[in-house]
């Protein structure tokens, strides 16, 4: 069970998807959670967590968007990709590569 950043000093909004996703990691001990801000405008959400095997991306995201839901308006306009996999489909997934290897941003 992890939940981090890259980001040196995350900003209020990276910080409050980080502890709103700490209800997720309770219920979800071996999920990897991380949070980073891609640009000024953007933040990024990656789980990789083997609970979501069997289940379809709309019924990850609803195992997920019930707690980004209780974020604040402004932190959820933040969110411009959740990435949810499991860890068998990360070396296969494009947005898993962009993840990690993200395309420069023109912000």
């Amino acid at each position: 069970m992890t939940r981090s950043t890259r980001d040196d000093h995350p900003d209020k909004y990276v910080n409050e998807i980080l502890d709103g996703l700490g209800e997720y990691e309770a219920a979800h001990s071996k999920a990897e959670i991380e949070v980073y801000r891609y640009n000024s405008a953007s933040v990024r959400i990656r789980i990789i967590d083997p609970d979501f095997q069997g289940y379809n991306r709309i019924a990850r995201e609803q195992l997920v968007w019930p707690i980004l839901s209780k974020l604040s308006d402004d932190a959820q306009a933040e969110i411009t990709l959740l990435v949810l996999l499991t860890p068998e489909e990360t070396a296969n997934s494009f947005a898993n590569l962009e993840f990690d290897n993200p395309m420069p941003s023109r912000l």
